[in-house]
């Protein structure tokens, strides 16, 4: 069965978070409050596993990252940001780098965000996570593989939920192996007999998928970066993170 047509969108990097937040930079304007916010929120774990594999224990990683957020929520850290060097990715590695640094003689600041109000993430999953990182790899590597499993699973999450609001989610659970498809065509045949479908019909969906698979991680990424010119460079990048995960 085809996957889902979706209709035509309009050019996503107008209105997307990090250009937002870059954009009200020194001031403050709800919206890029909001925005950043949101960014935390998704990118979070990223940081508990870099702060893990620089040795932190789980409580400590877990402070730190409270804290941390705590206080870029709280103070003006948009200023260290040059738009030439916009990509939230960056930015956020390189703060929390700082952060580290600074309280590191500060163990006890980082206790409980110093006392701000903490957000509501998930550190027991985060922490599992970080078991499925090998044990050679240094920090920065984690991080960036951590970042780019992150843009993963939100493209995934997406293409499915496109697939259930279709009531295709059946169909999204045997297409998407043809992301990653041998080149003998054994899974389209494998997936056209479970679908009751020509092979054909399987390759012309598993090419829609593809085609919304990339759309998908293009507006991820963009959500990250300070202007078009980047996204490509920064989707390149983590296309290749994961090619070597």
């Amino acid at each position: 069965m085809p996957a889902p047509e979706t209709p035509e969108k309009p050019e996503f990097f107008a209105t997307t978070r990090w250009s937002v937040v870059l954009a009200a930079r020194g001031g403050a304007a709800r919206d890029a409050t909001g925005a950043l916010e949101t960014l935390c929120r998704t990118y979070w774990p990223t940081l508990y596993g870099y702060a893990r594999r620089r040795g932190l224990p789980p409580q400590d990683a877990e402070d730190a990252t409270q804290a941390f957020f705590a206080r870029m929520l709280e103070k003006d850290y948009l200023r260290a940001v040059q738009r030439e060097r916009g990509r939230f990715r960056a930015f956020l590695q390189s703060a929390f780098k700082r952060f580290l640094s600074k309280e590191r003689d500060h163990a006890a600041a980082l206790k409980r965000g110093g006392g701000a109000a903490h957000l509501s993430l998930d550190f027991s999953a985060a922490e599992i996570a970080c078991g499925a990182d090998a044990p050679h790899w240094p920090a920065d590597e984690v991080f960036e593989r951590r970042w780019a499993l992150t843009v993963l699973d939100l493209v995934m999450r997406a293409l499915r939920e496109e697939f259930r609001t279709a009531g295709k989610e059946a169909d999204f659970d045997l297409l998407k192996r043809t992301l990653l498809a041998s080149q003998d065509g054994s899974d389209y045949v494998a997936i056209a007999a479970a679908l009751n479908i020509s092979d054909g019909a399987v390759r012309v969906a598993a090419h829609r998928l593809r085609k919304r698979f990339r759309e998908l991680f293009r507006s991820e990424v963009a959500q990250t970066v300070a202007s078009c010119e980047d996204v490509e460079l920064e989707f390149r990048h983590l296309v290749t993170v994961l090619a070597r995960s």
